[in-house]
């Protein structure tokens, strides 16, 4: 598996748990990242995800409960839901990853952590969201400094 995917899976793994717990872990990230080991490379991959849905997530919320006018936040599986806020953070606020990548995560990682149609209720959140995007969906931006993407 590749670091981004690693790093994907653990940042989920960190807002579930954060999710059903109402905060962080107790003794903060290290205690996170002695439960769930990964190399320097994944947690560097991960924790800008996991510090910006949290700065982000009353707005990306927001988002999610636009395009689920049948369904309230806190009924949507907290794996499905911490899927969507990390997919939607990428989306809207991390302009080196292409807004298709993102998707294609979210869904394989729905496919893996949630349930038998998670991949298909992701797949049609975001599918609905992207069209509010006013990026190309297939293309990033450039790192800061002009070097290649991590």
């Amino acid at each position: 598996m590749g670091k981004r995917r690693d790093g994907r899976e653990a940042a989920l793994q960190y807002l579930f748990f954060r999710d059903l717990n109402g905060g962080p872990l107790a003794a903060g990230g290290d205690a996170f990242w002695n439960l769930r080991p990964a190399t320097r490379a994944v947690r560097d991959f991960a924790q800008p995800l996991i510090d910006g849905v949290i700065l982000h997530q009353s707005a990306i919320d927001d988002r999610i409960g636009a395009a689920t006018e049948n369904y309230q936040l806190h009924r949507i599986s907290a794996v499905d839901r911490n899927i969507l806020r990390l997919a939607l953070y990428e989306m809207f606020h991390r302009d080196d990853i292409p807004p298709v990548v993102s998707i294609n995560e979210a869904i394989e990682i729905a496919k893996k952590f949630g349930t038998d149609e998670s991949g298909r209720f992701v797949n049609g959140i975001l599918d609905r969201v992207k069209l509010e995007l006013t990026r190309p969906l297939r293309s990033a931006s450039p790192p800061a400094g002009g070097g290649p993407a991590a």
